[in-house]
């Protein structure tokens, strides 16, 4: 019989879609095709990869409309915000636009006597394995880039998403990518595990879990294959005296709430100034409050149903746990709250770090708020964490930012802003949030390797 991945959609929990799983043989087969295509992409200049690529780009926007909607039924956001393009067509854009700069040769010499450089070489064949949270945004992340450096893709996608992987090949394919060259594979985990340790990949990329990215790297023991992994995070934001207060709880909240509160990036604890804090909480259960949780088909829906109700259950189990150790909870259950998916977003003070809700991955519409009294103690808590993506900062004083930032265990400093990723720094975590970097100069520099050219003319 063969096995199938289902995608139970978060509105009323049918199947939204189903698709058969590739055989491991059939896996191969495509990675072979891959490879015998890839040399030949690899040898056309950049220019055209870089023209390609953008042009799969422009037909995924030209499906957007669709898109938007096959989004809400598969992993519940709310249709009136109308989808990622935007974010994947800067992201792709930005990586075309710094494209030949990066990959061109580093000079050392090039005298009468010598010539000296250093050169980028594609991968081969790249993996990426793709998360259903931002399932369009994530992906292209690796990509777009991939492909313009003259790498071959295969993308799994989660099977939460089952469709856009689909969606994107389809999209390739008819903006002129050649075939082979970019190929969506349905896989079960155990199929990916074998694929890897079997050395089929150059480069391997995975969004997800820690859980996940400990099972690439044991898959990828002792291969030596490239990975780049971003897992978990419990991203902290730090309100000071001198912050725009007003913005900061705007900006905040709605990093901690917005997609249900599952982003990579979002806010899962504050800690705010005690002079501060009773009027950011105020304020920030004003704005919460005020959220429309419904069909995500509904445009006058504001927070939609988490992708699946286990997800919806664990962040419950986190605030239940948290209130029976003295948290306080500041938002009355939503009449659409279902006990399922649909979930009432929830601001909790009392909080402590003994509670899991701060320390322990929510990826859910949840944020604990602290009170602190100095940026030593609002230092410590940021850092009490086993993960490490982001931390926003809230201050008018980018010296006092900048100091606080290099004491922040973390991949990325904001200040006066969050829940966003710049195209042109580099997309990068420590700790358990994972190892490698996404984007920028520094995401071709992972999507190719150094060779270098020693000739001696004489």
């Amino acid at each position: 019989m063969t096995k199938t991945l289902k995608c139970i959609s978060p509105i009323d929990g049918s199947i939204y879609a189903e698709r058969p799983v590739a055989s491991l043989s059939e896996a191969e087969a495509a990675i072979k095709t891959a490879k015998e295509a890839q040399k030949q992409w690899a040898s056309r200049p950049v220019e055209e990869r870089i023209e390609l690529v953008m042009a799969g780009v422009a037909r995924v926007g030209e499906m957007n409309d669709e898109i938007v909607t096959e989004l809400a039924w598969q992993m519940g956001r709310p249709t009136r915000y109308g989808g990622e393009f935007g974010g994947f067509d800067e992201r792709a854009s930005y990586m075309a636009q710094i494209a030949k700069e990066s990959l061109k040769p580093i000079i050392v010499e090039e005298s009468d006597g010598f010539e000296r450089r250093i050169e980028r070489e594609p991968h081969g064949v790249v993996l990426v394995i793709a998360p259903w949270n931002y399932p369009y945004m994530t992906a292209i992340n690796t990509v777009a880039p991939a492909l313009i450096a003259g790498n071959a893709v295969m993308l799994k996608h989660a099977t939460q998403t089952l469709l856009v992987g689909e969606r994107m090949e389809k999209a390739f394919i008819e903006a002129g990518v050649p075939a082979g060259i970019f190929q969506n594979l349905f896989l079960d985990h155990g199929t990916t595990s074998a694929l890897i340790a079997a050395k089929s990949f150059g480069f391997v990329n995975f969004t997800g879990s820690v859980g996940g990215g400990i099972a690439m790297e044991k898959a990828a023991a002792g291969t030596f294959t490239n990975l780049g992994l971003e897992l978990g995070g419990k991203d902290p934001g730090y309100v000071m005296e001198d912050a725009d207060l007003d913005a900061a709880v705007d900006t905040l909240i709605d990093a901690a709430m917005y997609n249900s509160g599952q982003c990579c990036c979002g806010i899962e604890r504050i800690y705010v100034t005690a002079s501060l804090y009773d009027q950011f909480v105020e304020k920030a259960v004003k704005i919460v409050s005020a959220y429309k949780l419904g069909n995500p088909l509904d445009s006058e829906t504001t927070l939609g149903p988490m992708a699946a109700i286990r997800f919806a259950d664990e962040v419950r189990e986190q605030i239940s746990e948290a209130v029976a150790m003295g948290a306080k909870t500041h938002i009355e259950t939503f009449a659409e709250d279902d006990g399922g998916t649909y979930l009432t977003p929830q601001i909790l003070t009392n909080v402590s770090h003994e509670m899991r809700v701060m320390h322990d991955e929510s990826f859910g519409p949840v944020v604990g708020i602290m009170k602190v009294d100095s940026d030593e103690e609002a230092i410590k808590l940021m850092n009490d964490s086993e993960f490490g993506l982001t931390a926003s900062l809230w201050t008018k004083d980018p010296q006092r930012a900048a100091k606080i930032g290099r004491q922040i265990e973390t991949g990325t400093i904001f200040m006066n802003r969050a829940d966003y990723l710049d195209p042109g720094l580099c997309w990068t975590g420590c700790k358990n949030t994972g190892r490698g970097g996404a984007l920028s100069p520094i995401g071709y520099h992972n999507l190719t390797r150094p060779k270098s050219y020693h000739f001696k003319k004489a």
